[in-house]
């Protein structure tokens, strides 16, 4: 649906960066100049690569302008060839949910995975690999998957009748990456993987385990790097999701040399590692670079959700892994991971089609990762799927059209959100609401509900109107667990119920 037969097009693209910064950023201004072939014959399709890196904060991209101790420069380079949207959001502030929406283009609530927990991804939903395999995309997917039952999942323990925590292997092969539209996976975490191929290039008949030592992120980027050579002769999807900065914590010298002086370690450990996912995006970069593919291949950069603080950031010894602060950072959020905050919700996301969307692009419209199978699917020419709640950007940074007024909906524990514009509304079960000009104020230090009440009033009925339709129905009035009492009790003091 997108190439290079609009004939000659000259357009001005202005986008303000609407970000809370210490540096003001400036509007930018793109003159496109698009060649005239009348007669040419079709693009062919475009590769499609997602890579999202997991509790990776608002604040951990150098680009985004809010930390001076973080170094990424070739992050820095793949959002100045493209997009970099300041009001990027997930749809969940935890791992399952989030990748389970990002990965299907439906909010996970439709579907009951409501949180970690509450999985596996049913194997009804559809995901990206499924639609793009259907089209002639080679489908692959590296690193952490995240989606097949484990033993949090208690009710599909009690539906199969399982004792204790280990899942027979007949029961987790319908929920693995190779059953869910991925051909070629190289699925694991730290040095142990599910793999179709090994790290040479070897292809395997079958899925069969590869041991991969060292840096887990540096073998992450290999599989990657390997999927593009096998396959750069065809159109591919690529989903690589590092598994990082999530604990435990772990690096090489290479990359921890890279930050000396005085830090809290942890905070030394997240940079190297944030450090380490920004060398195999380079050498990704790179690879597309070689092949002669990088001006047909569409690149999304993603966190799954913003950083998990564990509320004061402490430094404890990097001998306590489990719940602990994993050394990002969200700065200027309120929050973090587990809350609907901006803290929990807002990451770096930014975007590449060099040749088809004009580079140096800062945007400030709210975007969600939904969008990304939404705009996917127009990039492989698939006519939209009714049932994706997302929406293309295609046309909004390629032609210059408003995106949708839309409002942005959010549940997760007891706690639901609505942004639409400027407005978030933000309830914490039956207790506390509160509603933000997140435009001016995105810290959420100002909260207006009782100056606005019919700006609350239109937002507490489109959510509980998109509510009534999830899994189950409804918004959450209970007064909440314990992690969220604590969570709001240390950002946002709320009364006793």
């Amino acid at each position: 649906m997108y190439g290079l037969s609009w004939g000659l097009l000259a357009l001005q693209m202005i986008h303000h960066a609407g970000e809370c910064s210490p540096v003001a950023a400036l509007a930018r201004v793109c003159v496109i100049p698009l060649s005239l072939l009348a007669a040419a014959a079709p693009a062919p399709k475009p590769n499609i690569i997602v890579i999202v890196a997991d509790d990776l904060g608002y604040a951990d991209v150098a680009c985004m302008g809010q930390e001076h101790d973080v170094k990424t420069p070739h992050l820095d380079r793949l959002a100045a060839q493209g997009v970099r949207f300041t009001n990027g959001y997930v749809t969940a502030p935890q791992c399952c949910p989030s990748r389970a929406g990002l990965l299907t283009g439906r909010d996970q609530n439709r579907f009951g995975l409501t949180s970690n927990g509450h999985g596996p991804l049913p194997e009804r939903e559809v995901t990206i690999a499924d639609r793009l395999a259907k089209v002639g995309y080679a489908t692959g997917m590296v690193g952490k998957w995240h989606l097949d039952p484990n033993p949090s999942d208690k009710a599909f323990l009690e539906q199969h009748s399982i004792q204790g925590d280990k899942i027979p292997p007949q029961l987790l092969r319908p929920f693995h990456p190779h059953e869910r539209g991925f051909q070629e996976t190289f699925c694991g975490q730290l040095n142990r993987y599910s793999a179709t191929y090994d790290l040479t290039g070897n292809r395997f008949q079958s899925v069969r385990e590869v041991r991969a030592e060292g840096d887990r992120l540096d073998r992450q980027s290999d599989a990657a790097v390997r999927f593009i050579d096998i396959h750069h002769e065809e159109p591919f999807f690529l989903y690589l999701a590092y598994y990082a900065p999530h604990v435990p914590l772990a690096s090489s010298k290479k990359y921890l040399n890279r930050f000396p002086g005085p830090m809290p370690e942890r905070r030394r450990h997240a940079l190297a590692m944030i450090s380490a996912i920004d060398d195999g995006v380079g050498r990704v970069l790179a690879t597309l670079a070689t092949h002669g593919i990088d001006k047909n291949t569409l690149v999304f950069f993603v966190s799954d959700n913003g950083a998990p603080l564990k509320l004061t950031m402490a430094d404890d010894p990097m001998t306590m892994q489990a719940a602990h602060w994993n050394g990002s950072k969200n700065t200027p959020l309120k929050g973090e991971k587990g809350m609907l905050s901006e803290g929990g919700i807002r990451v770096p996301f930014a975007l590449r089609w060099k040749g088809t969307i004009p580079g140096g692009l800062v945007n400030a419209t709210p975007v969600s990762t939904l969008d990304i199978a939404a705009t996917a699917c127009a990039a492989a020419a698939i006519k939209r799927p009714a049932e994706l709640d997302g929406l293309d950007l295609g046309p909004m940074l390629i032609k210059g059209v408003p995106l949708a007024d839309r409002t942005l909906h959010w549940r997760f524990w007891t706690q639901s959100a609505a942004r639409q514009g400027p407005w978030k509304l933000l309830k914490v079960g039956g207790r506390s609401m509160f509603l933000f000009n997140v435009a001016d104020d995105c810290e959420e230090q100002h909260n207006v509900a009782e100056q606005h009440p019919e700006t609350v009033q239109r937002l507490e009925k489109s959510l509980a109107t998109w509510a009534s339709a999830l899994t189950p129905p409804g918004i959450p009035t209970e007064t909440g667990r314990n992690a969220e009492i604590l969570f709001f009790e240390h950002y946002f003091p709320l009364p006793r119920p």
